[in-house]
């Protein structure tokens, strides 16, 4: 199996070629979780496994309805998870976070009294329904005599998240809310460790795959034992590529590997970010390195054949929105054909015009 065949499968598998993946539930539940800190473009990347003519208003109101939630899980940043789903997720990766966030709370001199105390102000300022900001979460706080600013405010609430007391709530305009998740997600499943890790285990590889132990364990934060016991349990096979071993479970995809598909897929996608092995879907082209602080910088992916052929960002104008696209070769005919049609999707999507520009 060449890497072109990996690739086409992840695709395939995750819904981004092929048959869609039903409502925005549906898909964040086949996932496991979706990666969400740029939340208009997770909503995007979410579409894009959905019918096509699927819209943003359509996934915002699932959010609104608590269909699907947002939260810090399996890595210490946002993720789409379900109602069904969050609170066995949580259980399961959420003490790996807060071992990776202790350096933090000792330096914001966050001790456990402080955490605790700041979980009692939020269940009593949230309970009966109530939504709050976080601005509004840092004045009740403050009231209680607990600073809550800058980052220490954003680590009280995390915190919270991952002790499984609160989550996300519908948003006011443009502000997010929090709510109670007992209140929130009153019929989120409890499983055991062990049926947690087959569970994850599952859909990762069923979803993700063909996938390494290294890229479950960068998506997951589970350690390489328990994996490696998720595998078992679930019967996982594997083939092995330049001395790399590719597992997947379930049905094996007979996507092409020259589909001649093109997909704007946007920035934190889970084509892109669930893998630590990147031999399969090199990610050089995504990064840049920020001039000012130095650090590196992904972008949103033009991807054509399930390689990354150049970049894509859109930037308003007074009739809606332009797409630039940046090609890092000469596009075919065709090829520009595909661009024209998934900026023609997008724009439905977001129902304002979208020009193309650049390809």
């Amino acid at each position: 199996m060449p890497h072109a065949a990996i690739a086409a499968q992840r695709l395939d598998n995750q819904f981004v070629t092929g048959a869609n993946g039903g409502g925005p539930a549906n898909v964040v539940s086949r996932l496991g979780a979706v990666q969400a800190q740029e939340y208009p473009f997770a909503k995007w990347a979410l579409a894009l496994r959905m019918r096509v003519g699927t819209t943003d208003a359509e996934i915002e109101r699932a959010f609104d309805e608590g269909r699907i939630l947002r939260t810090h899980v399996l890595r210490p940043t946002w993720h789409f998870v379900t109602a069904t789903d969050i609170r066995w997720l949580l259980e399961l990766t959420g003490p790996k976070v807060h071992r990776a966030m202790s350096y933090y709370n000792r330096q914001l001199e966050l001790d456990a009294t402080t955490l605790n105390r700041g979980i009692k102000v939020l269940e009593g300022t949230l309970r009966d329904g109530q939504h709050m900001t976080r601005a509004e979460l840092a004045a009740q706080l403050e009231r209680a005599r607990i600073i809550a600013k800058g980052q220490r405010l954003a680590r009280l609430v995390m915190h919270a998240e991952l002790e499984g007391v609160i989550c996300s709530g519908p948003r006011r305009g443009k502000l997010f809310t929090y709510a109670l998740l007992a209140e929130r997600a009153p019929a989120a499943h409890i499983l055991s460790h062990d049926e947690a890790l087959s569970e994850l285990t599952r859909r990762y590889f069923r979803s993700h795959g063909p996938a390494t132990i290294r890229d479950f364990n960068w998506w997951s934060g589970l350690p390489t034992a328990e994996i490696k016991r998720g595998l078992e349990m679930n019967k996982a096979r594997h083939v092995e590529i330049d001395g790399l071993k590719y597992w997947t479970i379930g049905r094996t995809s007979r996507a092409s590997a020259r589909q001649k598909k093109v997909h704007l897929l946007p920035i934190y996608d889970e084509f892109f970010v669930a893998y630590r092995d990147r031999e399969a879907v090199p990610h050089g082209p995504m990064t840049i390195t920020s001039k000012t602080r130095g650090e590196v910088m992904f972008q949103h992916a033009l991807v054509i054949d399930g390689q990354v052929a150049g970049t894509w960002k859109s930037v308003r104008n007074p009739n809606g929105l332009t797409l630039n696209v940046f090609p890092l070769r000469r596009l075919t005919a065709t090829e520009r054909r595909g661009i024209a049609d998934a900026v023609a999707r997008y724009a439905r999507f977001l129902e304002v015009p979208v020009s193309l520009s650049g390809a």
